[in-house]
């Protein structure tokens, strides 16, 4: 069932470890009950595409993933025919003395026997009594001419097959995009969903992200890293680590059985955290000591 109130999607989200904002939880919750698209921006690493994830596992619905990227078109991202068994079907008809019926031929090999249905197709139908929940992400790495097929989608969620007709949903999926704004998606597509702009969470939110999905991770650890991380963050770095970044980090230090942060474990596992040399570069040696006189003195408890 879905949830009632805001403070229910909340919690909901919660018990599946996925800790939401209000604001974040507010666009959920009404994407759901209106069901109306719901479009996620943000920088990578931030929770966009879980967001997906954890809707489908706590409604039990099938989860269908359209990954984007450059060039997509139709036959990878809605049907394509699958033309060897066309051609087979050709080729034994004309063996059996069938093949001058061309008309009874083509409403054969042009039939949903023969169609190869891909992400956006597969979420217009129910799967297991229920619509799936439909993930679209990264659009921004899809062209220009993809998106204005996708307004069809996200109007009236249909598509049209010239061979078959047009094909309806009984009702909307549950539709999530993302983007990572590495260009600017359409207005017409953005004004077809609620928008939210997923950002870095707050210091005390990423540690209870952190020991939620690192709990074997010593206390002082945590705290620690995600106060190093949040320091980065408000460097000038190419590419500023993601909540999916702190949470590799914290995994591999524990793994290694650090009980809190030094400068050698920095210098030796900072690639897990930052992805660019220029940034490395930037970060290790003295700032990276800097940094951690900071985090350590953020991280530390409360006298008494």
């Amino acid at each position: 069932m879905l949830p009632s109130t805001i403070d229910e999607t909340i919690s909901w989200l919660r018990e599946a470890d996925y800790l939401a904002d209000r604001g974040l939880a507010t666009s959920i919750y009404l994407a759901l009950q209106l069901k109306r698209p719901l479009f996620l921006e943000g920088e990578a690493g931030v929770g966009k595409t879980e967001t997906a994830k954890v809707l489908a596992r706590r409604l039990g619905r099938e989860l269908i993933r359209l990954q984007c990227f450059d060039g997509m078109d139709q036959s990878s991202a809605v049907y394509e025919w699958n033309y060897q068994r066309q051609m087979l079907a050709i080729r034994l008809a004309e063996a059996a003395g069938r093949g001058g019926d061309e008309a009874r031929l083509n409403r054969q090999i042009f039939s949903e026997d023969y169609l190869l249905e891909r992400p956006i197709l597969r979420a217009l139908a129910p799967r297991n009594g229920a619509m799936p929940v439909l993930l679209i992400d990264e659009l921004d790495r899809a062209d220009e001419p993809f998106e204005a097929y996708l307004m069809e989608v996200l109007s009236d969620f249909q598509v049209t097959i010239p061979e078959l007709g047009t094909i309806k949903a009984p009702e909307p999926p549950i539709v999530i995009l993302t983007s990572n704004r590495t260009r600017e998606i359409h207005d017409a597509i953005k004004r077809r969903c609620y928008y939210y702009w997923v950002d870095y969470p707050e210091p005390a939110r990423e540690l209870d992200i952190v020991r939620r999905k690192v709990p074997e991770a010593p206390a002082r650890l945590a705290g620690e890293v995600v106060s190093f991380v949040q320091e980065v963050r408000k460097l000038d770095l190419f590419k500023l680590p993601g909540v999916s970044e702190t949470l590799d980090w914290v995994q591999a230090l524990a793994r290694l059985d650090k009980l809190f942060l030094d400068p050698e474990a920095i210098a030796t596992t900072l690639g897990i955290l930052l992805k660019y040399q220029d940034d490395l570069v930037r970060v290790r040696g003295a700032e990276a000591e800097r940094i951690l006189q900071t985090a350590r003195t953020a991280a530390a408890p409360a006298p008494g």
